[in-house]
């Protein structure tokens, strides 16, 4: 394979010497970083075509010069506040890009009828005929052939020299505006003046919605006029705003833009910090506090996660928010994430039934349309999430105040079992996609897990009598899982997702997620093996089936989680490596996705906090019991010999973690706030205990 090479000109007024001197060590720095992760990708058996590469500053570069890089397109979701974009970028045979720009902005509630309500954001789709026209010397200077493009938080395309002159566009949303911005950067690559003209954009497109009047404005701020001194640079941006009734729709400044999203990505970049043997893992995990972190939108909830996608915006769903994305924020010490997260769980402390209905399984369009009547398992998958929010929030009144939520989750699982014990649902977080019987193995093992951590909880709380209640509950589940779910299914002692069920699914994997080892061997290969694809876990292995092969990250994030906690260390670190080394430098990148063929790989959020969940719950085997108390139970390989993550936050409590493989033992440092708490050597898979 060969290695990749890129650098950016960074082009100022200072002398050109200076600035010989700044490319060539800029050169060289990258050409040592870049080889450096092409030597380490060379030992590894590539299963996926590969177009980009690691680069420096964090971030992912696709030199298209590499060989059978293109013809290729992608997309990438990116957000803030108010206002996403996913942006779809081709590059043709002959190296020429073509972006389309589709602008969402959440907020702004359209007129739709039936099921299309549920998705009424105003959206807005731009290509090529709102980009603004360059001339010289009266001929028109287009800008086809591209030489690059970056991610790194945005996303930058590094267009081929046209008559001396280089242009660089950068795209990426306000985090607080209604406003999505695309910086051009002309340089002059030549020894001579340039005198440019620039038509400048300036469109407006009106509708009546749902709040008033919306006004959609593309414009740019150019200047109708430049000159351009040899080795030098002139920037303007294209802004794509939206406003309802007299809001402005001009106005904005891309420098405040520029800083409010540097700001972010250097709060993202300090907490939380993974450093392992594996560059590739390193960079999944950054990109993924990313993702999880940006698709947070205002909304008359308050400040809410969502997932994205084009589809879903300013709701939050029991499965998504309540138990996926939820208890990772306080790893994270992100407040904003923390604060969306609370407002998850306390729009459905609001919305507990007051009969024995199942809870609405979710909340859209401000929460103003509200999805009930079907039992997904909502309440367990509730349960599960809300406590483990609360013991890694260790907000004490927070957690009384949520704490009738995950009572009443826990009640309406333990009434709506039958005689055998088990959990009855409708379906599944699947909603039917596939068939889950009148009771399935997901609803049961989050159950599970509820009990266990609300267990913990209660006992933080003083309510010492339903936390032995609960435990005894959980004990109880543990032997019906056992008994009701354990199966012999393709030869392998393993799980049936429900009765009757004939095939190996990809949720079997949440007894070992939640610490059921019984069966454990059988799992763990019918999901690393007989279930495994280029794409991670299939929903479900039917050899007799005609149907493309269904898989939807979350199920591979939650599987790897699981066998990696039950100790199968190598076997999943392989697979974790393959997998990552797809959803980052692949054919679709950079973040994992949620499904296909549903909604065509989207980028959902909510998936991004569960990859940096694996590495935390799975590799690690976090748990957490008290507030004020952790255990890890770690593992290392040949292949991954060192794990560093530093900042993880437990309430206001930084903690970092640091793993070595020295022979057979590893040694474990744990520091609290900078203080070392412990320094010792364990074997794998030892459990360590820290109290802070």
């Amino acid at each position: 394979m060969k290695s990749s090479f890129y650098f950016t000109k960074n082009i100022s007024e200072k002398s050109e010497s200076k600035y010989c001197l700044a490319i060539m060590k800029m050169k060289i720095s990258l050409l040592i970083l870049l080889l450096l992760n092409s030597f380490f990708l060379l030992g590894q058996d590539l299963k996926f075509d590969q177009y980009w590469d690691i680069s420096s500053s964090k971030s992912i570069v696709w030199n298209v010069h590499k060989t059978d890089s293109y013809p290729h397109g992608d997309n990438i979701e990116m957000s803030g506040k108010k206002v996403s974009a996913i942006i779809y970028y081709d590059v043709n045979k002959d190296k020429e890009l073509s972006i389309k720009r589709e602008i969402i902005y959440p907020q702004l509630r359209t007129f739709e009828e039936d099921w299309k309500k549920y998705r009424a954001y105003h959206k807005q789709t731009y290509a090529q005929e709102i980009e603004p026209t360059i001339s010289m010397d009266g001929t028109n200077v287009v800008f086809k052939k591209i030489d690059s493009v970056k991610i790194d938080g945005k996303i930058t395309f590094y267009h081929a020299p046209v008559q001396g002159i280089i242009l660089k566009r950068t795209l990426f949303p306000s985090m607080n505006q209604r406003v999505f911005v695309e910086n051009w950067e002309l340089i002059n690559n030549s020894d001579q003046e340039k005198e440019l003209k620039i038509d400048k954009t300036d469109t407006l497109h009106q509708l009546r919605g749902y709040k008033g009047i919306y006004t959609s404005h593309v414009y740019s701020d150019s200047e109708k006029e430049i000159s351009l001194l040899p080795q030098s640079a002139y920037n303007f941006t294209l802004y794509f705003s939206a406003a309802i009734d007299d809001e402005p729709v001009n106005g904005f400044n891309y420098k405040e833009i520029e800083a409010e999203r540097n700001n972010f990505l250097d709060k993202i970049k300090e907490n939380l910090v993974l450093e392992t043997s594996n560059p590739v893992i390193d960079q999944l995990f950054y990109f993924s506090k990313i993702r999880a972190s940006e698709s947070i939108f205002e909304s008359e909830m308050g400040l809410v996660h969502s997932p994205g996608g084009g589809n879903y915006y300013i709701g939050i769903w029991a499965n998504d928010q309540a138990e996926y994305s939820g208890p990772f924020f306080p790893f994270l010490g992100y407040d904003t994430g923390i604060e969306a997260a609370k407002n998850t769980y306390l729009m459905f402390l609001k919305n507990i039934p007051q009969d024995s209905s199942p809870i609405c399984y979710s909340f859209e369009i401000d929460g103003e349309l509200p999805s009930c009547g079907k039992d997904r398992g909502d309440a367990a998958m509730i349960a599960y999430g809300a406590s483990q929010f609360l013991l890694r929030n260790t907000d004490k009144n927070f957690a009384k105040k949520i704490w009738p939520l995950i009572e009443w989750s826990l009640n309406y699982c333990n009434n709506h079992r039958n005689e055998e014990g088990v959990v009855l649902s409708d379906t599944d977080e699947m909603e039917g996609r596939i068939s889950t019987g009148e009771a399935n193995l997901s609803t049961n093992s989050l159950y599970y897990g509820g009990l266990i951590n609300a267990s913990y909880l209660a006992k933080e709380l003083g309510l010492h009598k339903l936390s032995k209640q609960y435990l005894k509950r959980s004990i109880e589940m543990a032997n019906v899982i056992e008994k009701y779910f354990g199966y012999n299914i393709a030869g392998l002692n393993t799980y049936r997702y429900f009765k009757g069920n004939t095939h190996l699914r990809h949720w079997i994997c949440l007894p070992l997620v939640m610490g059921i080892d019984k069966r454990a061997e059988a799992t763990a290969n019918a999901l690393l093996e007989k279930l495994w694809t280029s794409n991670g876990v299939l929903v479900e292995l039917n050899p007799a089936s005609t149907e493309p092969n269904i898989f939807w990250d979350r199920g591979t994030l939650y599987a790897l989680r699981g066998t990696f906690k039950a100790g199968f260390f190598e076997k999943s670190l392989n697979k974790l490596i393959d997998y990552s080394g797809k959803r980052l430098l692949g054919e679709h990148v950079p973040y994992p996705i949620e499904a296909f063929p549903e909604n065509n790989m989207k980028h959902l959020s909510a998936e991004s906090a569960l990859y940096c969940r694996l590495i935390i719950e799975g590799m690690l085997s976090f748990e957490q019991t008290e507030f004020n108390s952790f255990s890890i139970a770690p593992q290392l390989s040949n292949e991954m010999s060192k794990i560093n993550l530093k900042n993880l936050y437990i309430g206001d409590k930084a903690i970092s973690i640091h793993l070595q493989l020295i022979d057979d033992m590893i040694e474990t440092k744990i520091y609290l706030n900078g203080a070392e708490l412990i320094n010792k050597q364990i074997k794998a898979g030892e459990k360590v205990n820290v109290k802070i």
